[in-house]
C-alpha cells in the first residue's frame, strides 16, 4: 500500500471567546488521504469543515493531534498545498494573467517564465483570450477558474478546495464540475473538496467524509465506486444521496 499524502491524526481544535469560553470545532478527526485521490467533505453548517481545510493549508493551527503531508508535520503554507476559497478573492487591480502568475512572482520566477506558465493554464481553464482583461469584467464562473488557474499554475501536489461553487447559478455550477473533473483527469492532483452539495460531492468524488455536528468528527467514509463521467439517473446515484442526507438530518437533529 503507498503512503497516504496526506495523514490526519486525532486531530482538536478548540477556539477561546473573548469571554474564556471554549468552543470545540474538531474531534478526533482521523482520516488518510491518498495520492491523487478525490475527496469531498460534506457534514451540517458549522461542524468544522473550512478549518480542517485551513488546518490542512497550513493557515491555522491544531490545538492538538498531528496533520502531516508526506510524513512531514504540515506547520506553515507550503507550494505543496494550494487552496481555492469560495470568494474568488482575485486581485482586482491585476489583469487575469498577473493574478495566475502571482504565485511564480513570489516564488522569485523570471517575468518570461510567469507569463509563459500563467498563458498554459489560462489555455487549460479556456480563458486565453481574457488574459488581459481585469476581474470585474468576468463572469462568477471564469472568476472562479482564474482562481483555479492561479493555483495550479504554483504546481501543487494537493489542491485544497472551499466551496469553490457555492455562489454560482446552477446551470454555471453543473458546467464548473465538469471542468474541474477534465482539469483533474489531466493534472491528477489530490483534491479535497469541502461541499454542502451532497449531490456535488457523489458527482465530483473518489470518497465521500461525512462529518458529524460540531465538534466535527468523521461520521461516515462512503467510497462512490461508480465509473465517469456519472450519471445522475443512475440509481446508485440516488441511494447514495438519499444515504447521506439521512446521516446529515441525524446530524442537524443532534445539534438541536
Amino acid at each position: 500500500m503507498p503512503e497516504p499524502i496526506i495523514t490526519i491524526n486525532q486531530l482538536n481544535k478548540i477556539y477561546h471567546t473573548e469571554q474564556g469560553n471554549e468552543i470545540k470545532a474538531i474531534e478526533n478527526f482521523n482520516f488518510d488521504i491518498n495520492v491523487n485521490n478525490f475527496v469531498c467533505i460534506v457534514g451540517p453548517s458549522g461542524c468544522g469543515k473550512s478549518t480542517l481545510l485551513r488546518i490542512i493549508a497550513g493557515l491555522d493551527s491544531a490545538s492538538s493531534g498531528f496533520v502531516s503531508y508526506q510524513g512531514q508535520a504540515i506547520c506553515k503554507p507550503s507550494r505543496d498545498i494550494g487552496m481555492v476559497f469560495q470568494e474568488y478573492s482575485l486581485l482586482p487591480w491585476q489583469t487575469v494573467i498577473n493574478n495566475v502568475a502571482l504565485g511564480l512572482e513570489f516564488a522569485k520566477q523570471s517575468k518570461q517564465k510567469r507569463m509563459e506558465v500563467a498563458v498554459s493554464y489560462l489555455k487549460m481553464v479556456g480563458l486565453e483570450d481574457y488574459a488581459r482583461a481585469y476581474p470585474f469584467e468576468l463572469s462568477g464562473g471564469m472568476q472562479q477558474r482564474v482562481a483555479i488557474a492561479r493555483a495550479l499554475a504554483n504546481n501543487p501536489q494537493v489542491l485544497l478546495m472551499d466551496e469553490p461553487f457555492g455562489a454560482l447559478d446552477a446551470h454555471t455550477r453543473i458546467l464548473m464540475q465538469k471542468e474541474l473533473l477534465t482539469i483533474w483527469g489531466e493534472n491528477m492532483k489530490t483534491i479535497v473538496f469541502v461541499t454542502h452539495s451532497v449531490d456535488e460531492a457523489i458527482y465530483l468524488a473518489d470518497t465521500v467524509i461525512v462529518m458529524s455536528s460540531r465538534p466535527g468528527g468523521v461520521k461516515e467514509v462512503i467510497n462512490v465506486n461508480m465509473s465517469r463521467p456519472r450519471d445522475r439517473a443512475n440509481p446508485i446515484y440516488g441511494q447514495l444521496s438519499s444515504q447521506i442526507l439521512l446521516m446529515l438530518e441525524e446530524e442537524v437533529a443532534k445539534a438541536k
